[in-house]
């Protein structure tokens, strides 16, 4: 789905959803503990500071580089974002939840910002990017909404699965 061929109502409903999900994790991870917050998932997901995390750093170093790259330039490169690689690297599960849920609250706030601002001219602007092939910058909403889903999942499998320690 193209953000520029919908509706304004559907717009806006996406957008809705789209911070929305900055409460969603709030709401789910509110009465954790910072034991139960390191569980990790089914068959060894993420846990919840490691969600919290991952979706902060993908919402800054991939979503916003991109929208930003796509506005700037002309057929850009999108490089891919590893997002279990990353979870390893920066040691996830000895970050805080909350600072984590903090972050990704403030990254997708930035980016919405930006979504909003997109003149309806530059929705066409497109690059490719590694693992996907062709992007609009039209795309990026409805990726946006298909990652938090996948989480959304994940989250609700962990929850689900008794994922407190």
């Amino acid at each position: 789905m193209q953000y520029e061929t919908l509706t304004l109502v559907e717009r806006e409903t996406l957008l809705k959803e789209l911070d929305a999900m900055t409460d969603f994790l709030t709401e789910r991870f509110a009465s954790l503990s910072a034991g139960e917050a390191t569980v990790s998932g089914p068959e060894g997901g993420f846990s919840p500071v490691e969600q919290c995390w991952h979706l902060a750093d993908l919402e800054r170093e991939a979503f916003a580089v991109r929208i930003r790259r796509l506005l700037a330039e002309a057929d850009p490169v999108l490089p891919d974002f590893e997002g279990d690689r990353a979870a390893v690297e920066r040691q996830y599960k000895r970050k805080s939840l909350a600072e984590g849920i903090q972050a990704f609250r403030e990254a997708r706030a930035a980016n919405l910002a930006v979504i909003r601002s997109i003149a309806p001219a530059d929705w066409s602007r497109s690059g490719t990017q590694e693992g996907v092939g062709r992007v609009a910058l039209c795309d990026m909403p409805s990726m946006m909404a298909q990652h938090d889903t996948a989480h959304r999942a994940e989250i609700e499998a962990w929850f689900a699965r008794g994922g407190r320690a």
